[in-house]
């Protein structure tokens, strides 16, 4: 029996996040709706203009390990941070939610992750990132036991931003791959993309990768293409099975011929978009695991975006767990 279902990889970040106006972003020379990498310069002036925050641990793979949790799952993160107080502040959040993190700190510099997130009323999030002790995650943070004893590892495409976790995600899909299991990853942003085209379709197309995640912007940036339709044929060749998400329109999932369309959930107000995406590879990836067909495993995916989407901070206050079983869905 495998130890756990979901092995997620990923920067490990605090986020702060705080509502402002269009003009802010605008001010502040921010992209809106994107990840920004920022320096410890431009980390402090953003945080000092910042209005009100809330502290939540996030980093896309361990909102999706979180998800995973909540759902029942047995999940497990990689990531890194350093031995200061975010650090614990992290550290106690994963493991208060039921993931397996092991992960040595970092002693002394650079801190903790942090990551700026300003949501402008229509609830879109524009994120700033200071990477700090995530860069210094490497070969020697893969734990053999989880890498091979895992169903499926899930890492996030940011992770190609620091250069040594690119080879401890390649050591790690050795081991999965060895081992029997699959491997999967989410695009994370079209502006990251952009950065990294060459080297993720290197990743679908050689196999090292089995199951991707993406929203319509990234994968239509992935191919370069304005059409959806034309992206999704590509997708369907590159990789064994593509989640691919649109917002209110809901998701389209794809496995060699086969097409699957997931209705969005219904929600009452949109408060804060981030974690959507996480939170619907958590719902799949929990359906995955558990052996269930491709529309469960999208129907488990919207509900949990959905709820996500409808508080601030990326992971879910409610057992995911519970609503499943409420809407039908377990």
């Amino acid at each position: 029996m495998p130890d756990y279902d979901v092995l997620c990889i990923g920067n490990a970040i605090v986020d702060i996040i705080a509502q402002c106006d269009e003009a802010f972003l605008e001010t502040n020379g921010i992209i809106k709706g994107a990840m920004n990498l920022i320096d410890t310069r431009r980390a402090e002036l953003l945080y000092s203009r910042m209005g009100p925050a809330i502290e939540a641990s996030g980093g896309s793979a361990g909102n999706t390990a979180a998800g995973v949790a909540s759902f029942g799952g047995r999940a497990a993160f990689f990531g890194k941070v350093s031995s200061d107080p975010l650090g614990e502040i992290y550290a106690h959040d994963i493991h208060a939610q039921g993931v397996a993190f092991d992960t040595k700190p970092l002693n002394g510099e650079p801190p903790t992750a942090r990551s700026m997130i300003f949501v402008t009323p229509d609830g879109e999030r524009s994120m700033n990132t200071y990477l700090g002790a995530c860069v210094e995650l490497g070969p020697e943070d893969v734990e053999a036991d989880k890498a091979s004893g895992a169903k499926v590892t899930y890492f996030e495409g940011y992770l190609w931003d620091p250069p040594r976790a690119k080879e401890a995600i390649r050591q790690t899909a050795k081991l999965a791959h060895a081992a029997g299991r699959e491997v999967s990853m989410t695009l994370s942003d079209s502006f990251c993309v952009d950065r990294y085209r060459d080297e993720f379709l290197e990743l679908m197309r050689s196999g090292t990768v089995d199951i991707v995640f993406a929203n319509s912007h990234e994968i239509k940036s992935l191919y370069q293409t304005s059409s959806f339709e034309e992206a999704l044929a590509q997708i369907r060749k590159d990789c064994k099975i593509a989640a691919v998400t649109r917002s209110e329109k809901g998701s389209v999932i794809v496995r060699g011929d086969e097409t699957v369309t997931i209705k969005a959930t219904a929600i009452r107000e949109l408060v804060d978009t981030t974690g959507a995406g996480d939170l619907y590879a958590a719902g799949f990836l929990h359906g995955y695991t558990q052996g269930r067909d491709l529309q469960a495993c999208g129907d488990l995916g919207s509900l949990a975006a959905g709820l996500v989407i409808q508080q601030i901070g990326p992971r879910p206050r409610q057992n995911l767990r519970h609503e499943a079983e409420r809407a039908g869905l377990l």
